[in-house]
């Protein structure tokens, strides 16, 4: 198969690095990619937006299959114009891709059909949680225990947009769910956990993700099997009825309360780090997974799965999330992987043949290991390695794990 990989982040470079060991892959190619994903495939400058683009990319290349990484490009409706012309697509449409494009549509959908997830507010008063109606790049959500968090909430919420939800205040542990869909059927994957706060403690901004882990302790196969029944399958369920089923990554946030898993938000992509702690423990054929789940039909599909242990250390500039950093010399990456880390690239470009860094984000760090708490110390002895001016990290990601 010819597969053409859309995106530019860390979650392609995952998914490129787990496609090129698919017994049926014939090229890889990525628009635009990143320097860690063209020592891969062929990466193409066309940005990930750019509809046109990737459709006359696509046809020149006689793409089997397009795999859409980022959500923008899904919520603008990339995947209908491949689709239109008969291009094979991972990826929803753009109807479907609202279950992440707009908060007040998923609730819309969770609420018809029965899903669980916090209570809609009419006042915005605190405790209270606040979010951008749209995209927000994993930035548009924030907590308020008191008038003062709030009043900093409805700014910042108002400069991705004038629309917000206000809901109830839920307490627990996070983790993230992803289904493979085909419209119809969902396939379960490991359940990760991931860290969104900047700093240490869970303290700092919201930011994309810091970190992240898998396996969750209390969610194997039999508990995530359970939450895609209550969560995931009546939401397919209820977007075909609407007239637009969801072909692709299905993913719940969800918060673990004393009442039970409740829904904190659906995202219509792989996350992000999520996906480099996931794909490493995923053992069988993801690139047939996903060409089924294109073609509708993911019934006699099964992908088995590692007992290993995966930790995921991000990286970040030293303004991360406020401020990106661009042009600084990264060193380490070889010697880190020969420490038996996998680097995946987020925030890179090449200058000349030197790699230098190109967002907020640069680097994650993922290690494998018998436990959670090895895979861990793997994963910071191998982040050791590395050095870019500014480079910061959490120390405390999987810290308090137990598997």
């Amino acid at each position: 198969m010819k597969v053409l990989l859309v995106g530019s982040g860390g979650r392609e470079h995952a998914l490129a690095w787990k496609l090129t060991q698919a017994p049926n892959l014939e090229e890889l190619h990525a628009a635009p990619g990143n320097p860690g994903i063209a020592a891969l495939g062929r990466c193409h400058p066309v940005r990930a937006e750019d509809g046109e683009g990737l459709l006359t990319l696509a046809r020149s290349l006689e793409a089997d299959l397009v795999v859409v990484g980022p959500e923008a490009p899904l919520v603008a409706g990339v995947a209908d114009e491949l689709r239109h012309v008969g291009v094979p697509v991972f990826g929803p449409s753009s109807g479907a891709a609202r279950i992440e494009g707009s908060k007040t549509f998923a609730k819309d959908v969770m609420d018809a059909a029965g899903v669980p997830t916090a209570e809609s507010l009419s006042i915005a008063r605190p405790p209270c949680v606040i979010k951008a109606d749209g995209l927000a790049a994993g930035k548009g959500v924030f907590v308020c225990h008191d008038q003062a968090q709030l009043d900093v909430a409805l700014h910042a919420a108002s400069s991705f947009g004038d629309s917000i939800v206000i809901e109830e205040l839920l307490e627990g542990e996070e983790i993230s769910v992803f289904a493979l869909c085909d419209g119809a059927r969902a396939l379960a994957l490991p359940a990760v956990q991931d860290f969104k706060r900047a700093e240490d403690g869970d303290t700092g901004p919201n930011t994309g993700g810091m970190g992240s882990y898998s396996p969750v302790a209390g969610f194997g196969p039999a508990e995530v099997e359970e939450i895609l029944e209550t969560v995931h399958r009546p939401v397919l369920e209820e977007l075909a009825a609407r007239g637009v089923p969801f072909v692709g990554v299905l993913f719940a946030g969800l918060m673990l309360t004393d009442d039970g898993p409740r829904v904190l938000e659906f995202n219509c992509r792989f996350g992000d780090p999520e996906t480099q702690s996931l794909l490493p423990r995923v053992d069988g054929d993801l690139l047939g997974a996903l060409a089924r789940a294109a073609a509708g039909d993911l019934s006699s599909v099964d992908l088995d799965v590692s007992d290993a242990a995966t930790v995921t250390v991000v990286l970040a500039a030293v303004d991360y999330p406020t401020a990106n950093d661009v042009g600084s010399p990264i060193d380490g990456l070889e010697d880190a992987a020969e420490a038996g880390a996998l680097v995946f690239h987020a925030g890179t470009a090449l200058k000349g043949d030197r790699l230098v860094t190109n967002g907020g984000r640069i680097l994650g760090v993922t290690s494998t290991g018998a436990t959670v708490a090895e895979a861990r110390e793997r994963a910071y002895a191998a982040c050791k390695y590395i050095s870019f001016p500014g480079m910061r990290y959490r120390s405390d990601i999987a810290a308090m794990v137990h598997v």
